[in-house]
């Protein structure tokens, strides 16, 4: 009597731990969704120096890389960004982290491109702007096609635990071109650019999804085997 009461309390466990598991499963794959979208001519593109093809979802901390041939295009909700041959920059949900090369950029949710100390910033963000960034030769020029944008530079010089104070502001109008120095330009990149990339391979909805579903798995073996309970009713 009393092993078939505990074989009974075992059978609705097993059910209810992996009931459980298959509903929390969706919620947490859905919070690792792309963040946008690459899409290139499929020539001599680099994502986490792995060769892309012509749609590619992008997540924050990706590192995207074109070669001299070749050119992408990143999708965003309310936002695009056309990257030139012969550019590194790095993906990140608010902004482009930009090392080398120019891009084009189109938003009205403020997308705005950082090249180490100095950081490009549209206007307005209730409105479409456009602007170029080019990164070459030690030298950031930036060209407002539409609407104004902000060229801040930030201090090199970070006291640990604290934020870099802003130490300039320049204004793009409309139809302008200014440059300004890169200063400390590449040195974010440099130090936490391809470590984030890798990270974001790690943390990509595949991996965990496949980590999950063997967890799942091994436990659904192990509790829900109806033909092999873990303390059978019966010797």
């Amino acid at each position: 009597m009393y092993g078939t009461l505990r074989g009974i309390i075992l059978f609705k466990w097993r059910h209810f731990v992996c009931l459980s598991m298959v509903a929390i499963l969706p919620p947490s794959l859905a919070a690792q969704e792309a963040s946008a979208i690459m899409r290139s001519n499929g020539v001599g593109v680099l994502v986490n120096k792995q060769s892309a093809p012509s749609s590619t979802a992008l997540f924050s901390g990706d590192l995207i890389e074109t070669q001299p041939e070749s050119v992408a295009r990143i999708e965003a909700s309310g936002s695009t960004a056309d990257i030139n041959p012969g550019t590194i920059v790095q993906f990140q949900v608010d902004e482009l982290v930009l090392e080398h090369g120019s891009l084009s950029v189109n938003t009205s949710h403020g997308l705005r491109v950082r090249v180490g100390c100095v950081i490009v910033v549209p206007v307005n963000n209730a409105e479409w702007t456009h602007y170029d960034v080019a990164d070459v030769d030690g030298k950031v020029s930036v060209s407002a096609l539409k609407n104004d944008v902000n060229i801040e530079t930030k201090s090199s010089k970070v006291q640990p635990g604290k934020q870099p104070i802003e130490s300039g502001r320049v204004s793009v109008r409309e139809g302008e071109q200014k440059s300004r120095e890169e200063k400390c330009a590449g040195a974010a990149m440099k130090d936490q650019g391809y470590a984030a990339a890798a990270g974001a391979l790690m943390n990509s909805p595949w991996a965990i999804g496949s980590a999950v579903a063997v967890v799942v798995a091994l436990t659904c073996i192990g509790l829900c085997h109806n033909d092999d309970p873990i303390s059978p009713a019966r010797p």
